[in-house]
């Protein structure tokens, strides 16, 4: 079902939201053009909406959420192995086509909003551009651009990344990003998990570059994500104004309560660290495979000192957000690792909602169900707030007030008319 031009009335539903103290029942969301006109259990909203000639859509129950926000996304993704290996060889074109099905398998998912962290080739500018223009389906779209990295650091071997050395590149790097539309920068501050020719805690900027970043970043009004294993080289960060850390393999307790502070937020991506069945299924090889598994265990402890601390943690899969990983997709499989590694349900939700919103600086449009903000929700049959496992009970999708998953009859929409 596409948008209607009388909107959407979901009736008798449980409205899931994560600003309210609790689930609101027998409720009902009133949807007009791409927005949320009217939220509540009042009888009146039905009639109303009803006069109004809206579609009506019976839920006998189900659970409405907002739709999920995965912080930590690359539509390009292109590890050590024989897919990525396919991937690099793509042209232009072929990773045009290849990036637009993984952002309308995302959406269908249930991700209605990406950030995305290092694309190749600017093509993510290009797809943003796409998919708000109505040319494709998918989630809105935050990106970085292309990561910024030293040379021969992280992401080197791959158009995603930016070599720069010194202030002044750095400066520069940050620069030709914003220029091409960066809506954020991330820099790579150290190694990873990927890197044939690093460690997870190999240093790869000096200060004078990481101030370079975030400085010339801020002065931009972009915030800074950083690529970062070790705890010397976060603190250091986190003290000149980082704004978030992804993965952070190795955060100390001091450390997160300085992120705490500070106000650094924290995209763990727990999943790239359990995740044997997805890296034999791209053929990774068995260097990356035990770098990667070995460092489980000290990554979730660097997690759950952040939560100890009350570090501000979102969702972010790495993995493509759509992939089939464990059952569910793997947005879904690390909101759940987040939940049982501490997080529990309710923070779960928040941290997949209204919290990456707030990062984003668009939670006056997205993340939580309130009138005025935009119609992405979900439907589950299941209950988000009694456990994260419910989003695998995912049966209906809609971004901006169109229905562009219905599994109730087996339905995509069709895209709404192009802009």
């Amino acid at each position: 079902m596409a948008a209607t031009e009388t909107g959407y009335l979901l009736r008798d539903c449980t409205v899931v939201d994560p600003l309210a103290d609790g689930p609101l029942t027998d409720a009902a969301v009133w949807i007009e053009g791409e927005r949320i006109r009217e939220v509540g259990t009042d009888p009146d909203l039905v009639s109303r909406a009803r006069a109004a000639g809206c579609v009506e859509v019976e839920l006998a129950g189900s659970y409405v959420t907002p739709g999920l926000i995965n912080m930590h996304t690359h539509f390009s993704l292109s590890l050590p192995g024989e897919l990525g290996a396919r991937v690099n060889r793509m042209g232009p074109h072929d990773l045009a086509l290849y990036m637009a099905d993984g952002a309308r398998r995302t959406l269908h998912s249930g991700v209605t909003s990406v950030r995305c962290v290092g694309e190749k080739d600017h093509a993510d500018f290009a797809l943003r551009t796409a998919v708000d223009s109505g040319f494709v389906p998918g989630p809105r779209i935050f990106t970085a651009g292309r990561a910024v990295t030293c040379t021969g650091g992280h992401g080197h071997g791959s158009s995603g990344a930016l070599e720069c050395d010194g202030a002044t590149e750095f400066r520069r790097g940050v620069r030709s990003q914003v220029k091409a539309g960066a809506d954020l920068i991330k820099v790579m501050i150290s190694g990873g998990i990927s890197g044939r020719h690093e460690k997870i805690d190999t240093r790869q900027v000096t200060t004078d570059e990481l101030a370079a970043v975030i400085t010339t970043a801020h002065e931009w009004g972009r915030k800074v994500t950083a690529h970062a294993g070790p705890w010397p080289v976060i603190t250091e960060a986190v003290e000149l104004g980082l704004d978030c850390v992804e993965h952070g393999y190795e955060l100390t307790r001091e450390l997160a309560g300085l992120m705490a502070e500070k106000g650094c937020s924290y995209v763990p991506t727990l999943v790239v660290t359990r995740c044997k069945e997805f890296f034999d299924e791209l053929g990774v090889p068995e260097w990356m495979q035990q770098r990667s598994l070995g460092a489980g265990e000290r990554h979730m402890q660097s997690y759950e000192w952040a939560l100890e601390a009350g570090v501000d943690v979102l969702l972010g899969s790495d993995m493509p957000p759509f992939w089939r990983f464990e059952g569910t997709s793997a947005a879904v499989r690390e909101l759940e690792y987040m939940a049982t590694g501490g997080l529990g349900a309710r923070e779960a939700l928040r941290s997949a909602t209204i919290g990456p919103a707030r990062w984003l600086g668009v939670d006056d449009d997205l993340g939580s169900i309130t009138a005025g903000k935009y119609a992405d929700l979900l439907v589950l049959d299941e209950d988000p707030l009694a456990d994260t496992a419910a989003f695998r009970s995912l049966s209906l999708v809609l971004k901006g007030g169109e229905v562009v998953r219905d599994d109730r009859t087996r339905s995509v929409a069709s895209p709404r008319p192009m802009a």
